[in-house]
């Protein structure tokens, strides 16, 4: 989404005078529209005829006592009618729900439903008055050009411009199904008389788990997919031997959908933030919800 662009003040008009139109259209008179403002007629006059001068296009035809709209001017009150209305809505919603509103998040597809969306419920029981939005993103972006207002971010502290809240750190195990192997293999190498499968954001991956069990400077070529969802289900359908993150297979490995390869859980590079831009000031859905994640993380 492009940088919102600065209001020209040139074709705003002032409050009054679209009051005074607006009023004027509606009850078809100065009088009465002066009448319900609490102005005089003259005053009335005056704020219609900056307008016009402001816009440069006569807004009403003079007809003795009478007043009456341009068509063109009915057309440009029936905008102006909606845009009130909007902004006394605006008034009213900010008037009950002070600290309240929308927060655009975005989400990791895996981590987001496996670590937060079992959490959210707690969130919204606490913040009745913050709605949360959520949208994928894989990869960093530029909050400048996006309608984000935070962001769940895996790797290191590299994204630039941005603060971060640790989350949670990962672990990844390797495993398979059992119908691929009926039992943990003898030796690390092993893996390479199977078929392996891999994330296309982490192809290193197998080589620093081999680097890790005493087998360095080897890069095996692996399956790859673009999320830990399909790849998970690619293991337990016997495509191959995965490395996946342990908070991701939980419950596969409790019903043995996918059993342990070799070795134990092996620590990521990587972590999990909350990322959001550092220049900007936050919003109260915002702190809201950076609060309820310190505390959430730490239960």
């Amino acid at each position: 989404m492009s940088k919102p662009h600065m209001i020209s003040r040139r074709y705003l008009p002032s409050l009054p005078s679209l009051l005074a139109l607006e009023a004027v259209e509606r009850l078809g008179s100065a009088s009465a529209a002066a009448e319900e403002l609490n102005l005089t007629q003259g005053a009335i006059s005056k704020q219609l005829q900056v307008l016009e001068g402001q816009l440069g296009l006569p807004m009403l035809i003079r007809d003795k006592q009478r007043l009456r709209l341009t068509p063109a001017a009915q057309d440009y009150c029936r905008e102006i009618r909606r845009a009130l209305q909007s902004l006394s809505q605006a008034s009213l919603t900010l008037r009950a729900n002070p600290n309240g509103g929308a927060l655009n998040l975005a989400i990791l597809p895996a981590f987001g439903m496996h670590w937060l969306a079992p959490r959210l419920a707690r969130f919204a029981a606490q913040h009745p008055e913050v709605t949360i939005n959520l949208s994928t993103r894989l990869q960093p972006f530029e909050f400048t050009n996006s309608h984000f207002d935070a962001a769940i971010h895996y790797g290191r502290q590299d994204w630039p411009g941005v603060d971060y809240l640790p989350l949670m750190e990962e672990e990844l195990l390797a495993v398979c199904s059992p119908g691929l192997l009926k039992s943990p293999l003898a030796a690390a190498h092993d893996i390479l008389s199977y078929p392996l499968l891999q994330l296309e954001s982490r192809t290193g991956d197998w080589g620093r788990w081999l680097a890790h069990h005493d087998h360095p400077n080897q890069r095996p070529p692996a399956m790859l997919f673009d999320q830990f969802a399909t790849m998970t289900q690619a293991a337990i359908h016997g495509l191959g031997l995965a490395l996946l993150p342990l908070f991701l297979i939980e419950r596969e490995l409790q019903e043995n959908r996918l059993i342990p390869a070799f070795g134990q859980p092996l620590k990521s590079l990587g972590s999990y933030y909350l990322v959001w831009p550092k220049d900007a000031p936050p919003r109260a859905p915002l702190t809201s919800f950076r609060n309820w994640l310190t505390i959430e993380q730490n239960a």
